[in-house]
């Protein structure tokens, strides 16, 4: 297997690292490698152009975007890769993180994005697998036995 990422994740704020922790560390047990990068859709919008619209070309399949509050990062991300962007919202103090799943779920036609539950990043790790096994087999082998023991436990 080739050490060249195919999921890469992207956060809005050092602060989410924490919680996408959780998901590096579930692509890791699913041995799909990953990159990971900071960048906010509002902070550093060049930074997130320049990483979103190389992504493909360095490999990258599959795109995790995580963003509270506004949330702006995925849909971003999403219009500037012909990618499939996999987002989370993160929990917010203000609203618990409802803020940032509505801003997630109300993309645009033509912007499309996935969404999972707030602070789902393990989901999304597993959901990456999931498209990653629709022309990797490996990938596909790795979610049946994770669905397998989890139906075992």
């Amino acid at each position: 297997m080739s050490d060249a990422p195919l999921v890469g994740i992207v956060m809005g704020s050092k602060s989410d690292l924490d919680v996408m922790q959780k998901c590096a560390d579930r692509l890791a047990e699913l041995g799909v490698p990953y990159e990971m990068q900071v960048a906010s859709a509002h902070r550093n919008p060049d930074r997130v152009h320049d990483w979103a619209s190389g992504a493909a070309d360095r490999g990258i399949k599959v795109i995790i975007a995580a963003a509270g509050k506004s949330a702006h990062l995925g849909g971003v991300v999403a219009a500037f890769t012909p990618l499939p962007v996999i987002t989370v919202p993160m929990k917010t103090s203000d609203l618990g993180g409802l803020d940032s799943l509505l801003s997630m779920v109300q993309m645009p036609t033509g912007v499309p994005v996935a969404c999972v539950a707030i602070n789902g990043a393990e989901n999304a790790a597993i959901l990456a697998c999931q498209m990653l096994g629709t022309s990797m087999p490996e990938y596909r082998e790795r979610i049946v036995a994770l669905k397998r023991a989890m139906a075992e436990s």
